[in-house]
């Protein structure tokens, strides 16, 4: 049997890599997995949601000592657009496995354009010192295959959560975090065609990261409220309570990655707001529309959400990829 230690961006209350955590452990207990470790802003909490192991994230080191293989992953941690800093946390994670003769896998992850030089080129030098590396999407496979790198290609873990037998396709939800090109121009025009189409129903405005959704969530409900629009903010959810949110849904205009995802896979119509390259490849993978962060183009993005057929999704089955390294 193997002992694993899980490296990632667990115990911050992020629906997505909530989700990717319980799949992923899931996976290694039904492998007869000898131990598995989580690195955890919440030890306590990940532990009691997931019946593992669990210790503080920045204490690292003797987990790492202990066990046979990391594992990295999923998600986007190998980024410096959220912050330089992250990206050397994660790193330096994966080089204190190489150094103590670890084996390290990076599991389902996604890489976007790098902001800084160093950032880059940090992270391509230890990549090249793993045994195996899967990423989630093609955009991701190609940049490391440009650079000498080979990976696997599998799709995003979340794709293989179980959706919960229950009613579904009632209602709209929008799902919207902070991001610095998300303006009032985009949040007015998005209120007014909301309130224009959808005027008789209740929109739930759905927050998947608290401290970074709530924000803009409540600021989008005033909108709503001033031009006579019912809503009802749903936060604080769990994995469980955010998928079966989603996938009660007709129609759900998101941002966030895994929202969109969770959505189409449950049969919902999807309308993805552009503000990372993922949410763009997930919606020319999958086939929904796709509208940029400009409120010009909100009214035909809507109709287009309208008039999504969902039976023409292209949902990838997850199948996990062998871990025996």
């Amino acid at each position: 049997m193997t002992k694993y230690v899980i490296s990632g961006y667990i115990g911050f209350d992020n629906f997505g890599d909530e989700a990717i955590a319980a799949v992923l452990i899931n996976h290694l207990k039904s492998q007869n997995a000898e131990k598995i470790t989580v690195l955890s802003l919440n030890p306590e909490k990940t532990s009691r949601l997931y019946g593992a192991d669990s210790v503080k994230f920045l204490d690292f080191l003797k987990p790492i000592l202990e066990t046979d293989v990391l594992i990295s992953g999923g998600g986007s941690l190998l980024q410096d657009i959220t912050s330089l800093r992250s990206l050397l946390y994660y790193l330096c994670v994966i080089m204190t496995a190489i150094v103590f003769n670890k084996k390290v896998f990076i599991f389902a992850q996604g890489f976007t354009p790098f902001r800084t030089k160093v950032g880059k080129l940090l992270t391509l030098f230890v990549l090249k010192k793993c045994q195996k590396i899967t990423v989630r999407d093609s955009f991701s496979q190609k940049f490391l295959k440009d650079n000498g790198i080979d990976s696997e290609l599998v799709s995003d873990p979340v794709f293989g959560i179980e959706i919960p037998k229950i009613e579904k396709h009632c209602g709209i939800g929008v799902q919207l975090r902070s991001f610095k090109n998300l303006n009032d121009d985009f949040l007015n025009s998005l209120a007014d065609n909301i309130a224009h189409k959808f005027k008789n129903q209740t929109i739930k405005l759905i927050s998947l990261h608290d401290i970074y959704d709530m924000q803009t969530i409540e600021k989008f409900a005033g909108m709503l409220s001033s031009r006579g629009c019912v809503t009802e903010i749903l936060k604080d959810l769990t994995v469980p309570e955010a998928v079966e949110e989603l996938s009660k849904l007709e129609y759900l205009i998101g941002m966030r990655f895994h929202a969109c995802l969770t959505a189409a896979k449950s049969g919902v119509k999807v309308l993805g707001i552009n503000y990372d390259i993922k949410v763009k490849t997930l919606a020319e993978m999958i086939g929904f529309p796709l509208i940029n962060m400009y409120g010009c183009e909100v009214e035909s993005g809507i109709n287009s959400l309208m008039d999504t057929n969902t039976s023409k999704y292209n949902l990838p089955e997850f199948k996990f990829p062998n871990i025996i390294l």
